[in-house]
């Protein structure tokens, strides 16, 4: 188990470090080429957000022992790992050829962020489950992590006339438009939080069954 433990601390601080280097560099990448690059605008992104998220979840994995992992550890997360499979689902269905207008057009680090760190923190969290069981309300409150970004996306849209994705672009589908596509990926985004409960609460029980002689 030792040496399990060991090889998952390893591919944990591997991913976390590629995908660090991955934003970091996408980051200065815009920086030194776009005259009216915005930070602002960078770190406003779900992408951008959920990953440094998983990267800093990563490195905690790795540096707590499962042992020592309270239960508010094992809520966090369950959350952080619903936010960044958001992330791979959504790019994958929604997005996919948006890249130049992501800031994501650089292909190892479109591949880093939108596919590869999420699979990596969904297998994680099914390979490693929560020490404890989690309560199936903690569900609801995962999601109030992606109500506030949509809600401080709209804010600093209607301030900064930009906003991030197209589902949430008012200037081209009115606040009409964005509400009813934002309460639909709502109710997916509340399923996917039970299901990643479930799953996880499920893993826990098969994790500490005795093995079989």
């Amino acid at each position: 188990m030792r040496g399990r433990d060991r090889a998952l601390g390893v591919a944990r601080i591997g991913f976390a470090t590629a995908t660090a280097v991955a934003i970091t560099y996408q980051f200065a990448s815009l920086d030194a080429t776009l005259p009216r690059f915005s930070p602002g605008n960078f770190f406003s992104f779900f992408t951008i957000q959920s990953n440094i998220l998983a990267a800093l979840l990563l490195f905690a994995a790795a540096l707590i022992r499962r042992g020592e992992r309270t239960a508010l550890f094992d809520g966090v997360r369950g959350a952080v790992t619903l936010y960044i499979a958001i992330t791979g689902v959504v790019f994958a269905l929604l997005l996919s050829g948006h890249q130049e207008q992501l800031d994501t057009h650089i292909g190892w680090v479109d591949f880093t962020v939108h596919k590869l760190l999420p699979i990596v923190v969904v297998a994680d969290w099914l390979i490693d489950p929560p020490r404890h069981r989690l309560p199936i309300p903690v569900a609801a409150a995962w999601l109030t992590y992606p109500i506030a970004w949509f809600g401080y996306t709209l804010a600093r849209g209607a301030s900064e006339n930009w906003y991030p994705y197209p589902f949430v672009d008012v200037n081209t589908i009115g606040y009409g438009g964005v509400l009813w596509r934002s309460a639909i990926m709502l109710v997916t985004f509340a399923a996917a939080a039970v299901a990643f409960v479930l799953i996880g609460n499920r893993r826990r029980e098969e994790a500490s069954e005795p093995a079989l002689a």
